[in-house]
């Protein structure tokens, strides 16, 4: 389950579905000329313009892009963006309004018009909000943001909703702050993320029980490995090894021969079980990610379940490595899920970057 918008685009507005992704920097459309809804139009947009290969932004040593930008036979900025899950975005860089309100829009900012993508959700585009200069929060000015993910519909239930302001919350009054690990961009290091909202954690309990995991584990050492960054845009929270191996250890000790062997769904998920997904939630008990400050997200045991199919339920983390990374991401299904009134909150008012956790609420809010 991903959080996804509907962002007016273009003059006049053209309704853009989008996932809120606090874990990239590009935003990107899907953009078809002259084709039915919901592809974007730039045709029909009088405040569209591409971007040419001139532009200072389109050079191939600019770190803002996951491959180097090029040079298309229209001599316009040609992009592709990779993400972590294998997915992609490919297309050209150009410039559009978006719409905060019916008398407020922002100026022309620089967004990915995508010619080709490939993605798990039905989307029309990402919304990209991390640190990085070319990111919507960041072009855009906007001061704070907050979001919670949606829980997963069951076949019954009506839609579920998320939530995401622009500006300030007005649930912000009561707040505890914990500080945001951050690094220096000239920091180099092979496996750390400078633009992402890093988090400073220090465990994990399962079933009342602390997990015998150094804190250093979560904190990234000497070539960036073990950041533990807030991803909303992956649908899985992914472990490094020496955490998920003590994860796995205690699901283990807990269902027994409940345990599906040799099987591995999306190639990351492989605590597994057949039958009774309440039965199986109560053995492992609940889950609870700790930070500094004495602070926990507590995830209750009928959350930590994801049904994949078949009748078969899987512990909704997943080892980094598998994705062939060495970085730790807490993702829509463990964090900021609506239905355990978990918000991430972001605020650039601020000098450094900090979380702000209201206990009662659980309600997490993240400083600029």
């Amino acid at each position: 389950m991903a959080l996804i918008i509907s962002l007016p685009i273009g003059t006049p507005a053209q309704s853009q579905q989008m996932v809120v992704d606090t874990g990239s920097q590009l935003s990107w459309i899907q953009c078809r000329r002259r084709k039915a809804p919901p592809s974007f139009d730039p045709s029909l947009s009088s405040s569209f313009s591409v971007l040419p290969c001139t532009h200072p932004i389109c050079k191939p040593r600019i770190p803002d892009f996951t491959l180097p930008t090029t040079c298309d036979q229209n001599r316009l900025c040609h992009y592709s963006y990779f993400y972590a899950d294998g997915t992609l975005a490919d297309g050209n860089l150009v410039r559009e309004k978006i719409a905060l309100s019916p008398s407020r829009s922002t100026p022309p900012l620089i967004l990915g018009c995508a010619a080709a993508s490939a993605s798990a959700s039905d989307a029309e585009g990402i919304l990209g909000i991390n640190r990085g200069r070319l990111s919507f929060v960041s072009q855009a000015k906007i001061p704070s943001f907050s979001y919670c993910i949606p829980v997963r519909r069951s076949i019954t239930a009506a839609n579920p909703t998320g939530m995401f302001y622009l500006g300030h919350n007005p649930n912000s009054r009561t707040f505890r702050y914990i500080n945001l690990l951050t690094f220096p961009q000239s920091q180099r290091m092979p496996n750390l993320d400078p633009l992402a909202y890093t988090v400073p954690m220090s465990g994990i309990s399962v079933g009342r029980r602390r997990l015998n995991v150094s804190a250093s584990v979560f904190r990234p050492d000497s070539g960036g490995s073990g950041q533990t960054m807030i991803d909303s845009g992956t649908q899985y929270t992914f472990l490094v090894e020496a955490a998920y191996q003590r994860v796995k250890e205690h699901v283990a000790r807990a269902v027994g021969p409940r345990l599906k062997k040799d099987y591995v769904y999306q190639g990351a998920l492989d605590m597994c079980f057949d039958g009774n997904a309440s039965e199986i939630g109560r053995l492992i008990g609940d889950m609870a990610f700790q930070f500094d400050g004495s602070v926990e997200i507590n995830i209750s045991r009928d959350r930590i379940l994801d049904h994949v199919g078949g009748g078969v339920h899987c512990v909704a983390i997943g080892r980094s490595e598998a994705l062939g990374l060495r970085v730790i991401l807490l993702a829509t299904f463990i964090s900021g899920i609506c239905g355990s009134n978990l918000i991430w909150f972001v605020d650039g008012s601020g000098l450094e970057l900090r979380i702000v956790v209201k206990l009662y609420n659980l309600l997490l809010l993240i400083f600029l």
